[in-house]
């Protein structure tokens, strides 16, 4: 064995072991599996990088180290994540988008650019850090017509008082949002002096769950808007919900669970629908808080959805508005060059993952994301910091 293979097995047996004993044999075995894949591809592409191996080395050993640390997950300082979390996440990323050039050098090819995935990787870190601050226009209450959930233009309708919305979702407190970026996000939420904040979900990260304060001083810069701040549960806020409804509660913030509320604003009264995440009898769920939370009339009823997979089972004609994150946008794809593909659309998910979308007379929002969790990085699908306005077109008069 080179000393390149001794290093890998030696690190993949190192944080199964860390893993196995200080987390218990289900992480273990997901942390074997993921690390197992990473390994094999970074076997496969460390000869065509024998001319810098000691950076190549340096950076391996980082995802290994990372992944140790996981083993007992909390937030860690900034020094650790320069030295250490960012450089295995973009290596890991790297590595693993190395997938194509590690199967031709298997089959006795030379691939042309292999340091490409690395470069890709690079860029996600830039993107993972940073955020588009956009000003974004969505027109409700014109006619639909489709049966599915299709895209939809935002409209060309304008009011002269639209309902300004600021959405905070998916911020997944950990490596790339520390307290202090969110803090500052949450203070530019303020600052853009909307109606109302939503935040759809996703608080937390397994590194941010073990300290009960940390979301709780992230949030801070919303007391400002008491009463104006409205969220709902996303899939992550299961695991640490008491966590979650402390934070919000202690900063004014209106978490609603199968529960409704209404909002008077200078663009007219709003009903919010807030539905709890749930995985199975999705149709069932969100027929039966429909039913508990009618419809009231004359109001604009804004649903706070997580999942835009849940948006098909609404009962039609419930969301006037239906806001939801959950997908990071795709999270990898080409929205940085102006196109819509996503990961998700490449394997024929059909699962709205950004931008507007409508149903019949639903429409639905899917915000890109405040932060992002699962695949190491962003990349080609920045993060959102938005304001949208929404222009709802009157009700045409009876027929007489």
């Amino acid at each position: 064995m080179t000393w390149f293979q001794i290093l890998t097995l030696s690190g993949w047996l190192g944080v199964l072991f860390a893993a196995r004993t200080l987390r218990g044999p289900r992480f273990a075995t997901t942390a074997g599996i993921l690390l197992g894949v990473y390994s094999l591809l970074a076997l496969a592409m460390e000869p065509v990088f024998r001319a810098i191996d000691p950076v190549f080395a340096t950076l391996h050993v980082t995802v290994y180290v990372n992944f140790i640390a996981l083993s007992r997950p909390r937030l860690r300082p900034l020094v650790y994540r320069l030295l250490v979390s960012w450089p295995a996440a973009f290596f890991s990323a790297g590595t693993l988008l190395s997938l194509p050039w590690a199967l031709a050098l298997a089959f006795g090819f030379h691939p042309w650019a292999p340091w490409l995935p690395y470069a890709l990787g690079a860029i996600g870190v830039l993107q993972s850090l940073t955020a588009n601050e956009e000003e974004i226009d969505l027109v409700i209450g014109d006619p639909g017509g489709n049966a599915s959930v299709l895209p939809h233009p935002r409209g060309t309708t304008r009011v002269e008082r639209p309902l300004r919305i600021v959405q905070i979702t998916d911020p997944h407190l950990g490596p790339f949002m520390s307290v202090a970026r969110l803090r500052r996000i949450a203070a530019r939420a303020v600052a853009k002096a909307p109606d109302v904040i939503f935040l759809t979900g996703d608080f937390l990260t397994m590194e941010s769950q073990a300290d009960p304060t940390a979301l709780t001083q992230a949030f801070e810069p919303l007391r400002a808007m008491s009463g104006k701040v409205f969220a709902c549960h996303g899939n992550h806020d299961h695991e640490a919900p008491q966590t979650v409804a402390r934070a919000l509660a202690e900063n004014g913030v209106r978490l609603l669970v199968d529960d409704e509320c209404t909002l008077e604003t200078e663009a007219g009264p709003l009903q919010i629908v807030g539905p709890d995440f749930v995985w199975r009898d999705r149709e069932a769920h969100l027929a039966r808080v429909c039913k508990e939370h009618p419809r009231k009339p004359g109001m604009t009823r804004i649903i706070l959805l997580h999942d835009p997979g849940a948006f098909k089972h609404l009962p039609e004609g419930e969301g006037d508005l239906v806001l939801s994150g959950h997908t990071h946008g795709g999270q990898v794809g080409l929205l940085s060059l102006g196109l819509s593909w996503t990961f998700l659309r490449l394997f024929g998910l059909k699962l709205p993952d950004h931008g507007f979308w409508a149903r019949g007379r639903d429409r639905l929002y899917v915000h890109r994301g405040t932060g992002h969790y699962g695949f190491p990085l962003r990349l080609g699908v920045p993060s959102e910091e938005s304001i949208v306005r929404v222009h709802r077109v009157p009700a045409p008069a009876p027929a007489e």
